[in-house]
């Protein structure tokens, strides 16, 4: 029995199912089920009851998870602990962000944090959330902003920034694209193009939670997993597309940003945006960093 295994088996207890718990630690699932039953070999005792349509915890895998959580959380306080002391002589700053924060946020921020601290550098990784938490996790990032997942889980410590505000993005020869605001019920007709819900839930989610308050479905015309991507396809015709403000920064011949008109961005969970870093780490570059950027959040999210 080692840390994998039981990191490997806690994931699928959690989620009770291989191919979430997979995607959460960034394995294949045929390599997380071997880790499980290696695990369940050395214990000699099954810990999940699997079937084709579901998986449960047994009683032995039950009465494991709670000393495993333990067990984990201990050796990552050491890891930690450990990785603060050797952070507090750094000079460099590993940080993680999405798409739409790399574009907006991490521009003004990183010019305010040289000013102050010349002294550190910042390595920028760009990526969608589901890839930074593990990065997190595993001491590869040292800070992140992320759209926060429903369950974010008790290793990573989140702080709610803002909500990115919300634009729809068209062809400047469109009927709508010279109007100040339009509405959802707008765009009742038009076809949409959505991000794939796999890599990008948040962004895929704002159109069909907009479309359900309204009492409309939204014509689905093509999904795509890049911004950039999404936008060409709207710049060559393909339909309109929802997307936080700071896409509007992606200038793309022909496209041009109208704001949407709507109520209830809070209730909606519509577009949050997180400052995220391993629960109980220490930092003091990060720690600059956080406290810069809560200083000046009133200016930064109004460009949001």
């Amino acid at each position: 029995m080692n840390l994998d295994q039981l990191r490997c088996f806690v994931a699928v207890a959690e989620e009770l199912h291989f191919g979430r718990a997979a995607r959460r630690l960034e394995l294949m699932p045929s390599a997380l089920g071997r880790q499980v039953q290696l695990l369940e070999e050395s214990l000699g005792a099954a810990l999940l009851s699997r079937t084709t349509r579901s998986v449960a915890l047994t009683v032995e895998g039950a009465a494991l998870l709670e000393e495993a959580r333990a067990l984990l959380a201990g050796a990552d306080d050491i890891v930690a602990r450990f990785r603060a002391r050797a952070r507090a002589r750094a000079t460099t700053l590993r940080l993680g962000a999405v798409d739409t924060a790399a574009a907006g946020l991490v521009p003004l921020l990183l010019h305010d944090f040289r000013q102050q601290y010349p002294d550190i550098a910042v390595e920028l990784v760009e990526d969608k959330t589901i890839r930074l938490l593990p990065r997190l996790l595993s001491g590869r990032l040292d800070l992140a902003f992320i759209r926060p997942p429903a369950v974010l889980g008790g290793q990573i410590e989140a702080h709610l920034l803002f909500r990115e505000s919300v634009v729809v993005a068209m062809r400047s020869d469109h009927r709508l694209a010279r109007r100040r605001s339009v509405t959802v019920e707008a765009l009742a007709d038009e076809p949409l193009i959505v991000p794939d819900r796999r890599s990008r839930p948040h962004s895929h989610d704002l159109t069909m939670k907009l479309f359900a308050q309204a009492g409309l479905r939204p014509a689905v015309a093509q999904v795509a997993g890049e911004k950039q991507t999404i936008v060409g396809l709207v710049a060559a015709g393909l339909g309109v597309a929802l997307v936080p403000r700071w896409t509007a920064r992606l200038s793309v011949a022909g496209v041009r940003y109208v704001p949407l008109s709507f109520e209830g961005a809070q209730a909606l969970n519509i577009l949050p945006l997180a400052a995220a870093w391993a629960r109980g780490s220490r930092d003091p570059a990060r720690e600059a960093m956080v406290a810069l950027l809560m200083e000046r959040l009133p200016d930064y999210s109004r460009e949001a």
